[in-house]
């Protein structure tokens, strides 16, 4: 069964936890946002990404993050590397966002911080072991149950996935358009693309729609942007439209 499935089937779990804790008194459980990281926090990352893996080989991050969510995701990185597990604590991931997406219930588990500390973090061990994940990904959402992190679980996976692709030496490329680009268009961009990167680097195409751009397409990656839209030509005509002729230069 996918993970995915695994992961629906243990849903179960949280309404036998929550019915069984929901007649405990609720007290105050100290939640702080990424805004104002502290040092319990601080340490607890250094902890999780340094306890011991099955490869103890040193592990540096292919890209610098930075601000709360770049922080959870880099311990998440170097945890999964040294376990050499990046790709399923990666898919597993991406499957706990698809989950958040599907399920109201596990959806406002996760962004409720009235629910006390203790039972965050007994629900998530009990869920994610029933769904036989593995212990980087249990330990690591252990972490952000105890902190109140669990709400910024999707910033922190794209995060990682941002890190996950650099390590593979891939480009997300995201190419937006007011209808799907041909297969075969695609195909040449994605070439042409590949042309620009080099070599050690590999396209990958995600499609975007946005009726609002009128026609041509909007290509991004990494800190680029490339702007051949009709709504921003209309725009840079109309600029230009406007500005007062200069008769003079004319003679």
């Amino acid at each position: 069964m996918a993970i995915s499935g695994r992961l629906k089937s243990s849903f179960s779990v949280f309404h036998q936890i929550l019915r069984a804790e929901s007649a405990r008194p609720l007290r105050s459980v100290g939640d702080r946002g990424f805004g104002n990281p502290t040092i319990t926090t601080s340490q607890c990352l250094r902890n999780f990404a340094t306890q011991p893996k099955s490869s103890e080989a040193n592990v540096k991050v292919p890209l610098s993050l930075f601000g709360g969510s770049g922080n959870y995701a880099s311990a998440l990185f170097i945890a999964a590397s040294k376990a050499n597990m990046l790709e399923k604590v990666e898919s597993e991931i991406l499957d706990i966002v698809e989950a958040s997406k599907k399920s109201p219930l596990f959806s406002q588990f996760i962004k409720d911080l009235s629910v006390p500390r203790e039972t965050r973090v007994k629900a998530v061990k009990e869920l994610f072991s029933e769904a036989g994940f593995s212990d980087v990904t249990k330990n690591f959402l252990a972490v952000l149950a105890d902190n109140g992190r669990l709400r910024h679980i999707e910033r922190i996976s794209k995060r990682f996935s941002e890190l996950a692709m650099a390590q593979r030496g891939e480009v997300n490329v995201i190419v937006t358009t007011v209808i799907p680009l041909p297969a075969e268009e695609e195909k040449e961009l994605k070439q042409t693309l590949q042309d620009i990167l080099g070599q050690g680097k590999t396209v990958k195409v995600e499609q975007k729609i946005d009726p609002s751009i009128l026609g041509g397409l909007v290509v991004e990656f990494g800190q680029k942007l490339f702007d051949m839209s009709i709504k921003t030509r209309a725009k840079q005509m109309e600029k230009f439209l406007r500005e007062p002729l200069d008769f003079k230069s004319l003679e």
